[in-house]
């Protein structure tokens, strides 16, 4: 695995650099805000994923490891190929990207080209702790009314991405937390959103509270 290039800037373009290793020039994609800090003739140094296909072998820079921890979890969404994954960091900062997931904000995940609410919603509920903010404590927020305030939303959000009603996402949300209080009373979003998920797999005829056909 590549984990690293450092050498000379030979070229930048539009999407990718080249970075002249000792006289070989290794193509690099990766985002703009990434490619502005490198300028031709000076040395360049790029944390590297090598996404390898039966036909190709394709390299991806980041300006930091965190950068490149990000991207390859949002590889592991299914649907999430390294293009759309390198969009998500071309409009996101890393720590953006962190909060979104960990509580469920798939709005911020629309705000990126190629991806709509359906998209935005498998994202958010399968990073579901995979990515967590930089500093987030290990215990959430007390039980109290606010603290509802702050977490519900969310997580009606998240379900009304996934094609549920607002109303029938709270009616959900509130029986599901019904047998588990303790949930409420973290109040971390991915752990809610999972309870309310599994809840309505319990009985196929919950399905039926999706609104329409929307694949």
């Amino acid at each position: 695995m590549i984990s690293f290039l450092r050498g000379t800037v030979a070229h930048v373009g539009l999407s990718s650099a080249v970075i002249d290793l000792n006289g070989a020039g290794m193509s690099v994609n990766a985002t703009p805000q990434t490619l502005s800090r490198l300028r031709v003739g000076d040395e360049g140094k790029l944390f590297t994923s090598l996404i390898v296909r039966e036909d190709s072998l394709t390299l991806f820079g980041f300006a930091s490891d965190d950068e490149r921890e990000v991207f390859d979890v949002l590889l592991s969404v299914s649907g999430v190929g390294p293009r759309l994954a390198l969009a998500v960091l071309a409009v996101h900062e890393p720590e953006a990207i962190r909060i979104a997931a960990h509580s469920g904000d798939g709005k911020a995940f629309t705000k990126v080209p190629g991806i709509g609410p359906k998209v935005a919603g498998r994202i958010v509920l399968e990073l579901a702790g995979k990515l967590v903010p930089h500093g987030t404590p290990g215990s959430a927020a007390p039980a109290t009314s606010s603290a509802e305030t702050v977490w519900k939303p969310q997580v009606v959000a998240a379900m009304t991405s996934l094609g549920w009603s607002e109303k029938d996402a709270t009616a959900s949300i509130d029986k599901s937390l019904a047998d588990s209080p303790e949930l409420a009373e973290k109040g971390n979003v991915a752990e809610i959103l999972r309870a309310t998920l599994r809840w309505l797999g319990q009985d196929g005829a919950r399905a039926g509270n999706r609104v329409g056909a929307r694949g």
